[in-house]
């Protein structure tokens, strides 16, 4: 249930699919995590012979896991907020401050989505050391990450900025 400091939940349909689909591929990339930190420290202590590519391989499973579950998070809106100002407010300030903060997921997520995608970009033709992969690899998680939070905020602030029932606002 959504309280009057939140823009309504958007309508079942496929971003709720695509963010269920980024919850799945986030929880299967800390299974692989634990899965591969597993082997390291068996590789390690046991047979003494520790895998280089595990930390890559950790790294790009840890930006993964972060970047998906974050983005969908937007969504769902399980993401960290103040509501303190947004709660003392009338409705149509109440409406101004939830499409303020979409607006401000947008932004962030649009930064954070050029951002890494150039750094991915510059960083394809460097091999990665440890692991056959380039150097760059684990920044387009984190620009998938920064899309889907774009998309996601975008639907937020549609539904922030849409009349609210009965007239209000």
């Amino acid at each position: 249930m959504s309280d009057a400091s939140t823009a309504p939940d958007p309508a079942p349909g496929p971003l709720d699919r695509l963010a269920k689909l980024a919850i799945v591929i986030a929880a299967a990339a800390l299974v692989g995590l634990v899965a591969v930190q597993g082997w390291q420290v068996f590789a390690r202590y046991v047979i003494n012979d520790s895998p280089s590519w595990t930390e890559p391989v950790t790294l790009l499973l840890l930006s993964t896991a972060m970047s998906l579950a974050a983005a969908a998070g937007v969504h769902t809106q399980r993401h960290f907020r103040f509501n303190l100002l947004a709660d003392a407010a009338g409705p149509r300030a109440q409406r101004a401050l939830a499409a303020a903060s979409e607006l401000v997921v947008v932004l962030i997520g649009g930064f954070l989505a050029v951002g890494a995608a150039r750094l991915w970009l510059d960083g394809l033709d460097v091999r990665m050391a440890g692991a056959p992969m380039p150097q760059s690899i684990a920044y387009l998680p984190l620009a998938l990450g920064g899309a889907l939070m774009v998309v996601f905020g975008f639907a937020r602030l549609a539904a922030a900025l849409r009349p609210a029932p009965g007239g209000e606002g």
